[in-house]
């Protein structure tokens, strides 16, 4: 089973020096980040939905082997929360033809004042089939056996989430893991760096899952400061990735 580590995002002015050389420029930083990770989570599409032509050129510039993890446009999930989904998903499945070969998951991530409404990711869910897709919830009403298997009815992963004022179940729903990693700081989102042994609780997961026969996704989404660059390199050393 495979493990892809990677980070959310590859664009930070803070990673200079972390990541890039110091001084890289922008337009270069991408080359930077695919010669160590081979997956990364596109989370400007959520704000801005990229054009087919974009897509389109990272399907040419991403070398082969390398997943490129879509998240899911805030018109679909915040504004319309799932509603009248059918031209929204549409736009992605074109999204998904042309990344061909170079495509990793469609994450979803639902607004914290979307309620429990099986009828309606049911129905979402179906328009997307074929697409390996992720779900994090941010409501604690989702949180329940018969929504677990909902999403398992459409091979639909359960976000497992780490992060301030997020529950952590480690749930698996479908035939792949998918891990986002927000910050071990308690106070805030996005913030602090994960020591050495949660690095290492978070490998033993990770072995338990692949020992289940799944392959798993790893995004580690607290980009401040380089953290996240940092702790996947980290998660992966202690997986044997380098």
């Amino acid at each position: 089973m495979a493990t892809r580590i990677g980070t959310s995002g590859w664009s930070y002015d803070h990673w200079d020096g972390v990541l890039y050389p110091p001084g890289t420029k922008p337009a270069a930083r991408l080359a930077c980040y695919v010669a160590e990770f081979d997956t990364v989570e596109l989370n400007a599409s959520f704000y801005r939905w990229p054009r087919d032509v974009s897509f389109a050129s990272w399907q040419r510039r991403l070398p082969d082997g390398f997943q490129l993890t879509v998240k899911a446009p805030r018109g679909l999930t915040h504004a319309r929360k799932l509603y009248q989904p059918e031209q929204w998903c549409e736009r992605i499945r074109t999204a998904w033809t042309t990344l061909d070969g170079k495509r990793g998951v469609l994450l979803v991530q639902l607004p914290p004042n979307l309620a429990r409404d099986d009828a309606r990711l049911d129905y979402f869910l179906a328009q997307l089939d074929g697409i390996p897709v992720a779900v994090e919830f941010r409501h604690d009403s989702w949180l329940c056996e018969d929504v677990f298997a909902l999403l398992a009815r459409h091979d639909a992963a359960y976000v497992v989430m780490s992060g301030a004022g997020l529950p952590c179940v480690l749930r698996a729903t479908a035939s792949f893991v998918y891990v986002r990693l927000h910050g071990p700081d308690h106070g805030s989102l996005y913030a602090g760096s994960y020591s050495d042994d949660d690095l290492r609780w978070w490998a033993d997961r990770i072995r338990e899952w692949e020992g289940a026969g799944s392959d798993v996704y790893v995004y580690f989404n607290n980009d401040g400061g380089g953290n996240a660059v940092r702790n996947a390199r980290g998660l992966r050393h202690l997986l044997g990735q380098g």
